[in-house]
Formats: C-alpha cells, sequence, structure tokens
C-alpha cells in the first residue's frame, strides 16, 4: 500500500540517532518500550543509557535488588514499570533460560507487556508481522483516516489494531513499526503538525477537512482524585531522620517516605500535633513547624497531592536514625527527593 511506502521513505530520510535503534537485542528492545511508555523521548534516553551500563543483560537485571532497580529508575514515574521489569527479568532467567520468547502471544504473557510492547518486540527482534498502536500510531491513523472513535474504548482500541494490520509494511516490518511511531512524534506532532510538509498531506482526511485537532477522539477522564499529605520529618540531635517505606497497592509502592499523615482535608498545626501519636513514639514533647507556609501541589495521572513538609525536632535519639549522606542511598519519589535537598540546604 502506498501509505506503508510512504512511511517507509519519510522514516530513513528523518529517523533520529537513538541508542535502542542501532539493535534488534530483544532484552534492549524490551527496556527502551518499557521505559518509554507515557514517558518523552528525551527524558527516557538517560535513564536507559544508565540502565544499559549498570544492567548490561537480563541476568545482570535479574541478579539486582528491587531497591537498586527502583533507586535507578528514580525520578522517571509510575514505579510500577520497575517494579514489573525486574520480576519478569527474573522470570526470563528463570523459566526461559535468560532468553526472550519469539512470538507476540509468549510475550504477552509476561508482566508489564501489553499488546503494544508484544508487538513491538516480536516486530523489531524478530521481525514478526505485529502492528504496532501507540500514541503516536493512534494520532496518525485516526488523522490520515479521519477515524472518530474514541482510542480509550474497547471498540475503538480494536478498530485501530485492525486498521493498523491492514496498512502495514510485512517486507520491512521493523523499519515500518519504528517509521509510524517516529512519523507521530515528529511530522504529525500532537500540537503544531507539519501538515504542509507532510507527505500523507494529498489524502489526509483531517487536513482536508480542517479537523487536525478533533483527532484522536478520547472519552473524558475519569475525575482527578485529590489527598492531602503531611509529611512527619523527625530530626533528632545529632541530625538524623528516618525514612519508611512505602507498602500495599497503592501509589510509590516500595519507595520510601517520610512519615505520613494522610488527612482528607487540608489541616494545620493543632490537627497535626493531635495525630501525630497515630504514626511516631516520642518521649519528649517534640517542637513541630511547617518548613514552608506553601502547600506543595504534586500532580499524578488521576491524583493530585496537596502537600506539606512538618518538621519534627525532638531530643528523643532515633534508633534507626538515618544521616543526611544515607538518605541518597534509597529510591524515593521526585517529591520526597526534592525536599530532601532543600532539608539538606536548611536543616543540616
Amino acid at each position: 500500500m502506498m501509505f506503508s511506502k510512504i512511511i517507509l521513505l519519510w522514516y530513513s530520510e528523518n529517523k533520529r540517532s537513538l541508542p535502542w535503534r542501532n539493535t534488534t537485542d530483544p532484552y534492549r528492545i524490551w527496556l527502551s518500550e518499557i521505559m518509554l511508555q507515557q514517558t518523552r523521548v528525551a527524558q527516557g534516553t538517560p535513564y536507559y543509557i544508565k540502565f544499559i551500563e549498570e544492567f548490561p543483560t537480563v541476568y545482570d537485571l535479574a541478579d539486582a535488588s528491587e531497591e537498586k532497580v527502583l533507586k535507578l529508575w528514580q525520578g522517571l514515574g509510575y514505579y510500577s514499570r520497575a517494579r514489573n521489569l525486574h520480576f519478569t527479568a527474573n522470570k526470563i532467567v528463570e523459566e526461559y533460560n535468560g532468553n526472550f520468547p519469539d512470538t507476540y502471544e509468549e510475550l504477552l504473557k509476561l508482566k508489564g507487556v501489553g499488546d503494544y510492547t508484544a508487538s513491538a518486540i516480536a516486530s523489531i527482534s524478530y521481525n514478526r508481522p505485529e502492528p504496532v498502536v501507540d500514541g503516536n500510531v493512534y494520532r496518525v491513523l485516526s488523522r490520515y483516516f479521519g477515524v472518530d472513535m474514541p482510542i480509550n474504548a474497547s471498540e475503538g482500541i480494536a478498530y485501530f489494531k485492525n486498521l493498523a494490520r491492514n496498512v502495514l509494511s510485512s517486507e520491512n516490518i521493523r523499519d515500518y513499526n519504528q517509521g509510524i511511531m517516529e512519523f507521530g512524534a515528529i511530522q504529525c506532532a500532537p500540537k503544531k503538525p507539519l501538515c504542509l510538509s507532510c507527505p500523507l498531506n494529498e489524502t489526509c482526511v483531517a487536513l482536508h477537512t480542517n479537523s487536525i485537532d478533533k483527532y484522536p477522539v478520547k472519552l473524558k477522564k475519569a475525575k482527578v482524585k485529590r489527598r492531602f499529605f503531611n509529611y512527619l520529618v523527625v530530626l533528632d540531635e545529632d541530625r538524623n531522620t528516618h525514612l519508611i517505606k512505602r507498602s500495599g497497592k497503592d501509589i510509590w509502592q516500595n519507595l520510601y517516605e517520610f512519615p505520613l499523615l494522610e488527612a482528607r482535608e487540608e489541616i494545620g498545626l493543632k490537627e497535626v500535633k493531635q495525630r501525630l501519636p497515630e504514626i511516631l513514639t516520642l518521649e519528649e514533647p517534640p517542637l513541630i513547624y511547617e518548613s514552608s507556609d506553601k502547600t506543595i501541589v504534586h500532580k499524578l495521572s488521576h491524583q493530585h497531592l496537596y502537600t506539606k513538609f512538618w518538621i519534627v525536632k525532638t531530643s528523643d535519639s532515633l534508633a534507626d536514625g538515618l544521616s543526611p549522606a544515607e538518605l541518597d542511598k534509597f529510591p524515593v519519589p521526585v517529591l520526597i527527593a526534592d525536599f530532601i535537598k532543600t532539608l539538606k540546604n536548611s536543616y543540616f
């Protein structure tokens, strides 16, 4: 089909030089695809390079502790991806003798690997004729063919997967799949697409109906949840503090943070003092005050965290206290990492 030939030609002339573009090693393709989920290439590339240097093979990644993996991942967000990455590395080593499955169906059985990632690995590493459909591909196909089916509804997802299969180039699937994603990232960008220089502009439905901004169509997102976090930063007379490991199925599972007092609404000093014994046991009455009079709003995909940090100074000696230098060893959310920098500059 002319569509796929145009994409291949465009890719050969415009593809970016990226560190995972010069390999078909399924470990490296898998690592790059997991990292680039919900992450811009510019942000993900340094992490990819760092991971390859630290874990050059799937055996090295499997042999590492989850804590080390989370620490290297720190700042990339969506930490379940890192936990799944480590879990799957162990599975590949233990159950597949270090060799990745070579079919879409088998790849799909791996934790953290969905339709898109399985298709990417199968096509790029093993030259299987599996179409990839990511955000860039949705945008290109919906605009070019004028498809107004929601891309986040089951019917729309199935439709676009079938459409992607119908227009792919099975002769050069590796370059075609990478090409259509690259085309969506650069030529058919979300905002300010380069329509005048687009090689598909003569037959693009969205362009000829002046409806570029309409596509792709999405159903409205669920309402964002508001949460109110109050972190208790305990400092003893030796300038030690402590962190607690998050557990359960909530955000930031297995990352570390300061003792947390969560409330249903924003609270002040009086409420913090009243609720302090819920999570801290201190023999001497501590001195408590806000580190700043400004509430920090930390935005996640479906949650906004209204956050305050409370300094809790105590004469008690913290048995499990951490020195300022030791704080950097632990994997923490960006919200906590940023405050640790403030803490070091202002209190240590």
